[in-house]
């Protein structure tokens, strides 16, 4: 199997470690934000990791944060945020590298309405513009019936693909 022409399972340990920080983001259903650090450095860690130049990277982490409605909390840290901002920041952080998959588990999940649309509206047009694929596990219809391919799982097998 191969992901963007890479075959990732004949790479060593280290090699698909640096394949995944670089051209896969994740979004965990609880947010894993580094607590000590603020909004905008936790965004930008995954860039610093993969050595790409720091102004660089907290130049994209700043405009992620923007796209996500965050501009105004970029030096909170995520004791100072909501859980639906640490969400968003967390959204962020899994696109700071320019992922062409992005893995998310109920990425809208701790959103109000507006900003679970707003992101979902983002998701979409890079899906469009082809710059990225998502996979998205959810229980919200509305996000799932956006999707191009729907499987359905239940006790732990394929109930429905569509």
């Amino acid at each position: 199997m191969s992901i963007d022409s890479v075959p990732v399972f004949s790479m060593n340990d280290k090699k698909v470690s640096n394949f995944r920080n670089q051209r896969i983001g994740f979004v965990f259903q609880f947010h894993h934000l580094l607590p000590d650090f603020s909004a905008l450095e936790n965004v930008a860690m995954p860039a610093l990791i993969a050595r790409r130049n720091p102004a660089e990277a907290f130049r994209r982490a700043g405009m992620l944060l923007e796209q996500v409605g965050l501009s105004a909390r970029l030096t909170h840290k995520p004791g100072e945020l909501s859980g639906g901002e640490q969400q968003r920041v967390a959204f962020a952080r899994a696109l700071v590298n320019d992922p062409i998959l992005v893995l998310a588990d109920e990425p809208s999940g701790n959103l109000d309405c507006a900003n679970s649309l707003a992101l979902h509206d983002l998701m979409w047009s890079m899906v469009r513009d082809g710059r990225k694929s998502f996979v998205v596990i959810t229980h919200n219809p509305d996000l799932a019936k956006r999707a191009d391919r729907i499987v359905n799982l239940l006790d732990g097998g394929i109930q429905s693909d569509k």
